[in-house]
């Protein structure tokens, strides 16, 4: 532990290091000042400790981790994608009972990010691209059909930008039809359905630290599940197929009881997660009141012309907003490139809404993905006229809110 002199010391430093940072390129960026002053100076003490592996502080935030969301296990990683990663590879692994077998078709909304799929391909199962609802981006469960049920065995359940499709529906065909479900939470921490945690109404639960979701280590990740049979499959899975943690025989010991992977994140990382962690209620409150801020404030302007459509929470759903998604109306579809170009030439910098409809991605004819036989069109209709822009951790200002502003109602 840094003593109080030292700390001050670090933030003056700190404080003349941000002064000095030079031009930024984004006046709007998807996430500004990611990290505080107490983040730095947590991963400053680990690495004063010459020990930054992942050990008791990873180990401590796991718990804390799982605490917060209400889960019984956590298990921190290197990333997000890791985390589905784990989970996929869990789901087939012969020491878990009913796991799925080579060839078993999955349920995956088409508007997905590359390792929401790629881990369970993989892992050698085949997808089935599901058309996403309109008015929340998620997977639109009046789209599965008997025969999609019929035929699957798991779900990828993604919860885009915040937001949820109806969890209560989905327990139903869950439960009904005995799929194994992993929630990919990666861009919905701290969002609750019904009072209950995203991510913990699945088998599995997938959350993304990388840098402008709702906390970021820089990199990293965690996935939780409720069955200590997965909870331990994963913990050798992610390092080497190893035991150690979980055998007191052989704690010591190089034995190895499974196949895996090398996943392990740092003590450095989970130590800034966990401090963000503490704050992100916080955060979670200052990113929807900027979120109102600027409907209120473009549909108030005299430019306003229904340029753009919103996207609602889930009625049921408390959001954490991961960023702020925009549909442009559809008189804009031919200039939607170069006003995105002119926003991130001018200072405010845009995302996809994930990959847009993965079906039209170059990968996806690499592994035939047959995407004229998939009914897509609100997945094609996000890609085609949605991106997003990134909410500010702290209130926004009214001189930063009216450049916004000016620079998204300037499409004409």
């Amino acid at each position: 532990m840094l003593s109080i002199k030292e700390t001050q010391s670090l933030k003056k430093i700190l404080k003349k290091n941000n002064l000095s940072s030079g031009f930024k390129k984004f006046n709007y960026p998807l996430l500004e000042n990611g990290f505080s002053d107490e983040d730095i100076i947590k991963a400053v003490e680990v690495l004063l400790t010459k020990k930054i592996t992942m050990g008791d502080i990873t180990k401590k935030f796991e718990i804390e981790f799982a605490n917060f969301v209400g889960s019984k296990y956590a298990l921190m990683v290197n990333s997000g994608s890791s985390a589905n990663l784990l989970a996929a590879f869990a789901m087939i692994n012969p020491q878990k009972k009913n796991r799925l077998k080579l060839g078993d078709h999955f349920l995956v909304p088409s508007l997905c990010w590359p390792t929401s799929l790629w881990p369970f391909i993989q892992a050698g199962l085949k997808p089935k691209f599901i058309d996403v609802d309109l008015n929340t981006f998620c997977i639109n469960l009046d789209k599965i059909t008997k025969e999609d049920l019929k035929r699957s065995r798991a779900i990828v359940n993604i919860h885009i930008l915040g937001n949820s499709t109806d969890m209560n529906e989905i327990q139903k065909i869950k439960k009904k039809y005995n799929l194994i479900m992993l929630e990919d939470t990666c861009e919905a921490l701290g969002s609750t359905f019904s009072g209950k945690f995203l991510g913990t109404f699945g088998d599995f639960g997938s959350f993304s630290f990388y840098y402008s979701h709702q906390i970021t280590s820089g990199e990293g990740g965690m996935i939780i599940c409720q069955n200590e049979q997965d909870y331990k499959i994963m913990n050798c899975l992610r390092a080497h197929g190893w035991d150690r943690g979980l055998s007191k025989k052989n704690a010591r010991g190089f034995n190895f009881i499974n196949s895996g992977f090398n996943l392990r994140p740092l003590d450095l990382t989970a130590a800034i997660a966990s401090n963000q962690l503490k704050r992100l209620k916080k955060m979670i409150s200052a990113r929807s009141h900027n979120r109102t801020k600027i409907m209120d404030r473009l549909k108030s302007s005299k430019n306003w012309n229904n340029q753009f459509t919103f996207f609602e929470s889930n009625k049921k759903v408390s959001p954490s907003w991961f960023g702020m998604p925009l549909l442009l109306d559809r008189k804009f579809t031919n200039k939607k490139k170069s006003f995105l170009r002119y926003l991130n030439k001018n200072g405010v910098e845009t995302r996809p809404i994930l990959t847009g409809n993965f079906l039209k991605q170059p990968c996806s004819k690499l592994y035939s993905f047959d995407s004229k036989k998939i009914s897509n069109k609100n997945t094609d209709l996000v890609d085609k006229l949605g991106f997003f822009i990134g909410l500010p951790t702290s209130k926004i200002s009214d001189a930063k809110l009216d450049f916004l502003v000016s620079k998204l109602l300037s499409i004409k």
